[in-house]
């Protein structure tokens, strides 16, 4: 039986095999400098980080998010599964304490502290990750400062699910910590209703989840119009009207990457796993 740090580590495995994912890096597409084996090595390296996640009587999640991150970026193709770790911790340290549901990944994000909070900022010194400008009022909690930003962190006492709520407006990983995972849960039932290999399942629930919901990293890195035409276009693919592997060709000629939907995908494998999924 494995445990619940291999879980996420499979997950995080089986998430970047599905294909097609438009956009995305997968088993037959990949960008000139993020490829897919950086990928399966990031997977690989967050394994510590989710180790520590998963004990119940382990280290605040903030540390062990930061020890996943660090791990992961051990390879050279520099943020792989930012988001999707920052997804996994949290649903770890729920399955850990035997309540893998909404209600317990919400007691889990309840009972964070500043202390989480430190380390979730510490975690952006180990790799570069794409994160919108802060509001006015919290440019000293502008995550890019890392570990500078701590000491206001404690000054304003603010707990890792108090910045997540600060920032849940404007990103979807944090929304899904405000709102108890309601798309990784979806995701997770949606995977364990489809046939087939998990992976091709997995690119399925990509699609519909992009169809669903413009994705907010695509938001960030280009604009909210592109987004909402992205995800009118994942409709199409699921009507018929276009192409699947043809739309993975273009958003990753285009560079547009929706990694926020491929967080939550690999999140709700996860969950899915961790109820029996079988591979």
């Amino acid at each position: 039986m494995r445990s619940i740090a291999q879980n996420a580590e499979l997950a995080l495995l089986l998430e970047v095999a599905g294909t097609p994912k438009p956009g995305n890096v997968d088993r037959e597409r990949e960008y000139a400098d993020l490829r897919f084996e950086h990928f399966l090595a990031g997977a690989v390296g967050a394994r510590p980080g989710l180790e520590l996640a998963a004990d119940p009587d382990g280290p605040p999640i903030g540390e062990a998010f930061e020890r996943a991150v660090a791990g992961m970026s051990d390879q050279r193709g520099g943020n792989t599964q930012f988001g999707a770790l920052l997804l996994l911790t949290p649903l770890a340290r729920a399955a850990g304490r035997g309540n893998l549901a909404p209600s317990g990944v919400r007691a889990v994000v309840e009972s964070t502290t500043v202390t989480d909070a430190a380390g979730f900022y510490r975690a952006f010194e180990h790799v570069a990750v794409a994160v919108d400008d802060p509001p006015a009022d919290m440019d000293d909690l502008d995550v890019r400062r890392g570990s500078d930003a701590v000491p206001t962190l404690h000054a304003r006492g603010l707990t890792l699910g108090g910045v997540m709520e600060r920032s849940a407006g404007r990103d979807g990983v944090a929304r899904e910590w405000t709102e108890g995972f309601p798309r990784s849960f979806g995701a997770a039932e949606r995977l364990q209703e489809l046939e087939g290999a998990v992976a091709d399942r997995a690119s399925r629930v990509f699609l519909e989840l992009l169809a669903d919901e413009p994705d907010t990293f695509v938001a960030i890195n280009h604009d909210e119009v592109t987004a909402e035409r992205v995800s009118e276009r994942a409709r199409a693919v699921l009507t018929g009207e276009e192409d699947a592997d043809a739309l993975a060709e273009e958003l990753i000629e285009r560079e547009i990457n929706p990694g926020t939907t491929a967080d939550i995908v690999a999140a709700g494998l996860f969950v899915a796993l961790e109820e029996g999924l079988e591979i």
